[in-house]
């Protein structure tokens, strides 16, 4: 059967008469015209706040009997008592518990009869009154539901896509844990969104790459596409452990006391060789893209160094691949919730998106352009197509300068050698911070002053051919913009904000569940350079991306790092870099060896996705000091800029 071909196109109601019709279902009053805005006609306070089980059909825990995973609801009372029925917007979580959600740490909390009192965030209190259930999950084996957590495998998507199907009555539900008593959504259509930051948008994002059907538009906020990524870079491991130490972190009590048959597959699963097994095939869902019938509005952060954004580039770019309905907003904050650095404009973006995909309403959301980038602190632009139409790989080269490890970067093929030796007590910000200086841990190559603005937009990659003196060897590369500016310091604990003391309301509060939430601002820090993207890879991985072998001392070896996506403006008066050296401290764990690793230039290469290809590279450096000798600084200088990056987190969380 040839495959089916999905084109980007947005839904839309045939005629004026259906939209009509559905208005009057999917509003208090029958309309008289389309709607374009649901509003508010709910009591949040006579709100329905149910507890209902959902038999995910797996048997996790060994129990011998089919897992329950509990789904906490809040519904407003007004459709059903009408007839109408409701879409829902869903968070799957595994931290409703355990450690909370949002900036401050929200916990789900119950009233006596074991109902939802405070459902964290503000989805609930300002969705229900608008029309929409909201439904929060607990995925299997944390908080009240049965099962074990397996880290983005088979258990916890299902934890998620059995409510799905139970939403669409295709799945069974029952009020209580350990009950026969069933239950049914009688008070909903079955359209679903889910939305969720990290882990739980990670969830949104394996349930649509299974294709559900009742699954309309997901939300996934600094969330992972594959969970490989999370964990390592090409055989370079990211974090000093692995899954099973996060699906203990979150594993209930019950769970932790019933899952180690689970934690030990996992453990044999997941070895720190870096090797790819069938484990993290599972848990890959950009295999399956093809598979996704939902639209996808993507938020992440560009500086976000603990889901990196290699998770969305892949993600996005299968999507597209795929012809599925998407938008994105790309911000300059680490892994930040966009509600906490553009509050306002996300909520009006987000109820405009899901009345636009869950209530049918034609309210123009579909005709803004595609993409929000954040350009400078609060300053955002946009794109009708992201990356941009006209964007194109661009193949740059390094060449040697007059100093040791200070060269140059152009369009032409270098040639010659430079050395350097991995220091894994050095980090990309010192690397950058002397990258007119020769160092002995790195080595940088530099344009001359831009004479027009030079944008980067995508994913980048960078071919590298070294030679190690050890059986071992991990790379970085490492894309840098030099020159003066005012960044947000996505360094700083809080990743590029600060939190005030003053609240802002979104929605109807109740006395055990506030709408109203903590302010925040940009926090911003004047550098000299600003690090845009990077990449890590296992030298022994050379030969594939899926196992590693020994190297041989003295040999030449070929590998291509995947760097981050990202989306950047090099203005004119700045410098681009490309740096390559070995272990980036704290972004990767180092190799079991130090090598000294020398680099043949004419072999290495950088592969750039440049908003007008080569002639835009062309243009930028035209008139530039000569891109075939290094640069003149009169008195080299160790550069001012982010502090080095705090040790990885190993949670895909707050």
């Amino acid at each position: 059967m040839p495959k089916r071909t999905r084109f980007t196109i947005w839904r839309s109601l045939a005629t004026a008469g259906i939209t009509a019709l559905l208005a009057a279902f999917l509003t208090p009053t029958a309309a008289q015209s389309a709607p374009q805005e649901s509003q508010p006609v709910y009591s949040y306070a006579k709100a329905i706040h149910e507890a209902v089980w959902v038999d995910t059909g797996l048997d996790g825990d060994g129990d011998g009997k089919t897992d329950r995973v509990a789904v906490d609801i809040v519904r407003p009372s007004e459709p059903a008592r009408q007839g109408r029925k409701v879409p829902v917007i869903m968070d799957a979580s595994p931290y409703y518990s355990c450690c909370g959600r949002g900036n401050e740490s929200q916990l789900k909390t119950y009233d006596a009869s074991g109902n939802v009192v405070q459902m964290p965030l503000f989805y609930d209190n300002y969705f229900v009154p608008r029309g929409y259930a909201f439904v929060g999950v607990d995925l299997a084996g944390t908080n009240r539901s049965d099962g074990c957590v397996d880290v983005g495998g088979r258990s916890d998507i299902q934890s998620a896509k059995a409510v799905v199907d139970w939403l669409n009555g295709r799945a069974k539900a029952y009020t209580t844990r350990t009950g026969t008593a069933r239950t049914q959504a009688s008070w909903t259509n079955g359209k679903t969104g889910m939305i969720g930051k990290s882990w739980d948008g990670t969830i949104a994002n394996g349930v649509a790459a299974t294709g559900v059907k009742g699954l309309k538009t997901i939300v996934p906020i600094s969330a992972i596409s594959s969970w490989y990524d999370y964990y390592f870079a090409k055989g370079a491991p990211l974090y000093d452990s692995g899954p099973d130490w996060l699906s203990g972190y979150v594993d209930s009590p019950d769970a932790q006391a019933k899952c180690a048959a689970v934690q030990q597959k996992i453990v044999d699963g997941a070895p720190r060789t870096g090797d790819w097994t069938p484990f993290w095939t599972e848990r890959d869902y950009v295999k399956d893209a093809s598979k996704v019938k939902a639209s996808v509005f993507l938020v992440h952060g560009m500086q976000d160094l603990n889901v990196r954004t290699k998770n969305f580039g892949q993600w996005w770019d299968a999507l597209a691949k795929n012809g599925v309905e998407r938008k994105i907003w790309l911000s300059q904050t680490g892994h930040v919730d966009p509600f906490d650095y553009r509050r306002a404009d996300f909520v009006d973006t987000l109820h405009r998106w899901f009345d636009h995909e869950l209530l049918g309403y034609d309210n123009g959301i579909d005709r803004q352009p595609m993409a929000d980038v954040e350009r400078h602190p609060d300053q955002w632009v946009t794109s009708a197509t992201w990356p941009p139409s006209g964007t194109a790989t661009t193949t740059l080269h390094p060449a040697q300068g007059t100093q040791a490890g200070v060269g140059t970067l152009g369009l032409r093929t270098g040639a010659g050698t430079e050395t350097f030796t991995d220091n894994p007590q050095e980090s990309e910000t010192d690397w950058a911070a002397a990258i007119d200086k020769s160092t002995a841990d790195k080595v940088g190559f530099v344009t001359g002053p831009l004479t027009k603005d030079l944008r980067l937009s995508g994913s980048s990659k960078v071919t590298i051919t070294a030679t190690p003196t050890t059986s071992t060897a991990h790379l970085s590369a490492v894309l840098v913009d030099v020159g003066p500016d005012t960044i947000r310091d996505y360094a700083d604990s809080a990743e590029g904000i600060t939190t005030l003391t003053n609240r802002t309301c979104w929605g109807e509060s109740t006395a055990g569940d506030s709408a109203c939430f903590l302010a925040t601002q940009a926090k911003t820090k004047a550098v000299d350079y600003n690090v845009v993207s990077r990449g890590w890879a296992d030298l022994g991985n050379y030969a594939s991306a899926t196992k590693g072998v020994p190297l041989t001392p003295g040999k030449a070896y070929t590998i291509t790092l995947d760097l981050a996506a990202t989306d950047h403006v090099v203005p004119a008066g700045h410098r681009l870099a490309l740096i390559v050296a070995g272990t980036d401290k704290d972004l990767i764990d180092p190799p079991s060896s130090t090598p000294t690793l020398t680099l043949d230039l004419s072999r290495t290469s950088a592969q750039l996705p440049l908003v007008g290809g080569a002639s835009a590279f062309t243009k930028a450096t035209a008139g530039a000091r000569s891109t075939t000798t290094t640069p003149t600084v009169k008195t080299p200088t160790t550069l001012d800029g982010v502090r080095s990056p705090r040790s990885a987190l190993r949670v895909p969380g707050n």
